[in-house]
C-alpha cells in the first residue's frame, strides 16, 4: 500500500475520477468533500469518504490524523459567474479553505500538494494563442484571482515550509460524471439537453473559442506530478481551439439525436478566445495530451447515453 493521499472535492467530477486511478494503482485514499456538489456514487470503492467542509476544523483533522502525505486539491467554488456575483464567497472557500488546508498540511506529515489551477481565468485575454506558462497572468474574474492567490500561497509555502508544490492550469474539461446543472461544463449541459430533448442555447454567435481538454489527460497529468520536488506549474490542455457552434454539432453527432440549438444573447464579459499549450510538461515529465476530440465527445457522449437509459 502507498502514501495516504487526500484528494480534496473527490465525490466531485474531476476529482473522483484521479482518485479511481490512485485506487487502481494501490495508493490509500481519503477523500474530503461537503457533497455539496460532489456526489457519494462517485466515490470510487477502497477509498474513504470524510465529507466536511474545506473550511472547517473537520477537515484539518482528517488530513493531521490519518497522517496524510498528499494532498490533491479539487474542491472549490468554481462558478465564474457566481465569482462576480459574490467575490466574498468565492475568496471564502477558494482561499480561505485552501489556506485552512495548508496549514494543516505544514502542521501534519504533507509533503506535496498538487493545486487543481485553472488555464483559462487566470491569462484572461490571451496576447498569444496558445498561451504557455510564461505568459502573463491577469485574470478578470475572482474566480481566477482566487487560483491566483492560490499558486502565489503555495509559492510562499514552498519557500518557507519546504512544502513541494505543483500548480496544474487545466483547459477546460470535459468527460464521463460531468453535471449538467451550474454554469461549469457546456459539454454536459448540451449533451443533457440533447437527450431529454431539450433546444440548448448558445451565447452568441457561437464562435467564442476553448481548449477542450479531455478528464482522462488531466487524471494522466495528477499522477505524472506525483512525488515532484520543489515548486512547478504546468499548463494541462491541447492547443487546440474549438468554437462553441462546432463543439454543438461534432457532440450531437456523437449523441445521434436531439434538437438543432437556438442561440441567445451573448454573455457580458465572456472571453472570446482561450487555447493553452502543454508543451511544458511534455518536455520535462514526457506527458502528452494525446485523447483527440472526437475520441473524448464519443466517450463522454456515450457516458450521458447511458445514464439517459
Amino acid at each position: 500500500m502507498g502514501s495516504v493521499i487526500c484528494v480534496t472535492g473527490g465525490a466531485g467530477f474531476i476529482g473522483s475520477h484521479v482518485a479511481e486511478a490512485l485506487v487502481r494503482d494501490g495508493q490509500q485514499v481519503l477523500i474530503l468533500d461537503d457533497l455539496s456538489s460532489g456526489r457519494k456514487e462517485n466515490v470510487p470503492d477502497g477509498a474513504e469518504l470524510v465529507v466536511a467542509d474545506i473550511r472547517s476544523d473537520d477537515a484539518v483533522r482528517a488530513i493531521i490524523d490519518r497522517g496524510v502525505e498528499v494532498l490533491i486539491h479539487h474542491a472549490a467554488q468554481m462558478d465564474v459567474r457566481r465569482s462576480v456575483a459574490d467575490p466574498r464567497f468565492d475568496a471564502d472557500v477558494n482561499i480561505g479553505g485552501f489556506l485552512n488546508l495548508l496549514e494543516a498540511a505544514r502542521k501534519g506529515s504533507v509533503g506535496q500538494v498538487i493545486f487543481a489551477s485553472t488555464g483559462g481565468a487566470i491569462y484572461g485575454e490571451q496576447d498569444v494563442f496558445p498561451a504557455d506558462e510564461g505568459h502573463p497572468v491577469r485574470p478578470l474574474s475572482p474566480y481566477g484571482v482566487s487560483k491566483l492567490a492560490s499558486e502565489r500561497y503555495l509559492f510562499f509555502y514552498n519557500q518557507q515550509y519546504g512544502l513541494d508544490a505543483t500548480c496544474l492550469r487545466y483547459a477546460n474539461i470535459y468527460g464521463p460524471r460531468q453535471s449538467p446543472h451550474g454554469e461549469a461544463g457546456v459539454v454536459a449541459i448540451f449533451a443533457h439537453k440533447l437527450l431529454a430533448d431539450v433546444q440548448p442555447t448558445i451565447n452568441g454567435d457561437g464562435k467564442q473559442t476553448r481548449d477542450y481538454v479531455f478528464v482522462g489527460d488531466v487524471v494522466r497529468a495528477n499522477l505524472a506530478v506525483l512525488g515532484l520536488p520543489g515548486f512547478r506549474t504546468y499548463n494541462v490542455g491541447t492547443a487546440v481551439e474549438t468554437d462553441v457552434n462546432e463543439l454543438f454539432d461534432r457532440l450531437r453527432a456523437a449523441i445521434g439525436c436531439g434538437p438543432p440549438a437556438d442561440h441567445g444573447s451573448a454573455k457580458a464579459g465572456e472571453q472570446m478566445r482561450s487555447c493553452i499549450t502543454s508543451a511544458l510538461i511534455e518536455e520535462e515529465l514526457g506527458l502528452r495530451i494525446g485523447t483527440s476530440f472526437d475520441q473524448g465527445i464519443q466517450i463522454t457522449a456515450d457516458w450521458f447515453k447511458a445514464q439517459a437509459g
